[in-house]
């Protein structure tokens, strides 16, 4: 396959959990190992399978009742680091920031909240800060990393899975990139909206 990447660890971070299952049965199954926080750590454990914190990796807890949990060297340098570049390799060996080569993120879900009528304190929290930073850092680096950027492109990745394992071509990486950069645009083009009004 042209540029071939294999799949070895994945950072999940998503607010809708349906449909997650699947996946990760099927990432397991593969050799991948799961990286997470939070609520949806807690999640990927009930299915049965191990998950590292992301507190573990950072060696700092969630803070700001929750407003930074991913923000941090050693994930995005985990994310953003060239694995062909040398300096970016013994800066990853140095700092020990582990490679992660898939990021699978569902946002915190703004348009449904403004919708809903909430307040607009509850509506500034679902602003989502790490989640957005994650899809983008990924995509950025997809000769490298695989971005799932929402829930409605699990099924995708599933079918890549199924069909040559956890491995991913330079092309495949490059289609979910254009995606994750379509669904941050959206993300952000809402979020201007309601600030506009």
């Amino acid at each position: 396959m042209a540029e071939a990447k294999k799949m070895k660890t994945a950072l999940i971070s998503v607010f809708h959990k349906d449909g997650l299952d699947d996946l990760l049965r099927k990432l397991h199954e593969e050799g991948v190992k799961f990286l997470s926080t939070g609520g949806t750590q807690k999640f990927i454990e009930e299915q049965g399978y191990e998950c590292q914190k992301v507190e573990e990796v950072t060696t700092y807890p969630s803070i700001l009742g929750g407003r930074v949990k991913t923000l941090h060297p050693k994930v995005f340098g985990g994310i953003l680091g060239r694995r062909d570049n040398e300096g970016d390799r013994a800066q990853m060996a140095q700092y020990e920031i582990p490679e992660i080569d898939l990021v699978i993120v569902d946002l915190y879900p703004f348009e449904q909240t403004v919708a809903s009528g909430a307040s607009q304190a509850d509506i500034i929290e679902k602003i989502d800060i790490g989640g957005i930073s994650l899809i983008r850092a990924a995509a950025k680096n997809f000769n490298d990393v695989v971005i799932v950027p929402s829930k409605a492109e699990y099924g995708e990745l599933l079918a890549i899975l199924n069909k040559q394992g956890a491995e991913t071509t330079l092309e495949q990486r490059r289609q979910l990139a254009a995606k994750a950069f379509g669904v941050s645009s959206h993300y952000d083009t809402a979020i201007h909206a309601w600030f506009a009004k």
